[in-house]
């Protein structure tokens, strides 16, 4: 199970940049690098509500509309894929989805912009089809249900703090990942305390942990 944002592609760092833009213009002033830290792995729902309280901001939901259509427009010239994601993918027979705290719409345009949709459609998974997002366990439980396995038997790539905790409590092996552009120092320490089994850097090494690992 794959996380979308900052395992598939390395979108961190333009989506938080917009958010500490767009928020500014309402009054919301926060750092890009508090973002990231705060919020990456989580919805965009839960980072305007939480930031609107400390804010004393109501934060409506047309806000959430042009903070996801300006990180999208964005996406179109700035976006890449994680560096060996391509040839990591090719190398793993074993099935495969997406389980993002993005909205349905940003995971298949990121996946489109990237050519790495084949790889994963139909089996996207975004937290909008569970009660809970991240880190409750509810996208990952979902997701097993859904692919027909045990959450035993999974395996999670993710990035964040929020991430890792989520794929833990559903009962998963799970995999931190600090290749994305927006994982700086400490970042793999903060996987490992969150609960992740194993912290790797290089999207192409993935193949050979998955297959030492033994997980669907």
């Amino acid at each position: 199970m794959f996380d979308c944002d900052g395992v598939l592609v390395d979108s961190e760092t333009v989506s938080c940049r917009v958010d500490s833009e767009l928020l500014a213009e309402i009054g919301i002033k926060v750092g890009v690098d508090e973002i990231s830290e705060r919020f990456v792995g989580t919805t965009s729902r839960e980072m305007c509500e939480t930031l609107g309280r400390e804010h004393g901001v109501d934060v409506p939901e047309a806000f959430r509309r042009r903070l996801l259509d300006t990180i999208l427009a964005r996406f179109e010239t700035e976006l890449t894929p994680i560096d060996g994601i391509a040839d990591a993918l090719a190398r793993l027979p074993q099935p495969r989805c997406v389980t993002s705290s993005s909205e349905p719409r940003r995971i298949r345009r990121s996946l489109e912009l990237t050519g790495l949709l084949a790889h994963f459609e139909p089996h996207l998974f975004s937290a909008k089809m569970v009660a809970r997002g991240k880190p409750a366990p509810d996208l990952f439980l979902h997701a097993a249900e859904r692919m027909g396995f045990v959450p035993a038997d999974c395996l999670a790539i993710e990035d964040s703090v929020a991430g890792v905790t989520a794929a833990r409590a559903a009962g998963m092996t799970v995999l931190g990942f600090t290749g994305g552009g927006h994982c700086g120092p400490g970042h793999a320490e903060r996987l490992e305390r969150a609960g992740a089994d194993l912290v790797f850097a290089e999207m192409r090494a993935l193949p050979d942990l998955v297959q030492a690992r033994g997980a669907a």
